[in-house]
């Protein structure tokens, strides 16, 4: 690579990387869309089936009282007392609002898996490609007629 090449594709990197905020809120903005008719899905299921309720209101009553012991923790009060839990609609709500979070941030949380694991694919690739063009430079090959004559062996051309 010509160190011509090398800037042109940290210009087109630094585009891309101008592009990825505006696509990241966008694509914030479509989970959070989507999550609500889920949570809806999770309140309509939780009127029809007992079990069903029973298992998220325990779920919700659960994550309140680590929260509020987290945030009695942390403002410095007491956290030997008795916590209230909440009412069966309240924790409905709440179970509802947490399902719709946990699949934003699980999505969220996929999404960044997946570009870590393309870009160090890409950086891998670049790496590569470095290696063998200093390998090329050791051994007193220039790169460029190299590679030309690796697509028209007759003429170097």
């Amino acid at each position: 690579m010509s160190s011509r090449s090398v800037s042109e594709f940290e210009r087109e990197r630094e585009r891309e990387r101008e592009m990825v905020l505006p696509v990241l809120k966008l694509g914030t903005l479509a989970v959070k869309t989507f999550s609500k008719p889920i949570a809806n899905r999770i309140k309509k299921e939780a009127a029809h089936h007992a079990k069903f309720r029973q298992l998220i209101i325990n779920l919700a009553q659960a994550n309140h009282r680590f929260s509020t012991q987290i945030q009695r923790r942390i403002y410095g009060h007491a956290t030997d007392v008795a916590i209230r839990p909440l009412n069966e609609e309240k924790a409905v709500q709440a179970a509802a609002d947490l399902a719709g979070e946990l699949f934003v941030f699980s999505v969220a949380g996929a999404a960044l898996i997946f570009e870590v694991q393309r870009s160090s694919r890409s950086e891998a690739r670049k790496e590569e490609l470095r290696r063998q063009e200093l390998e090329l430079k050791e051994h007193g090959y220039n790169v460029r007629n190299f590679l030309m004559s690796c697509y028209c062996p007759e003429t170097g051309k």
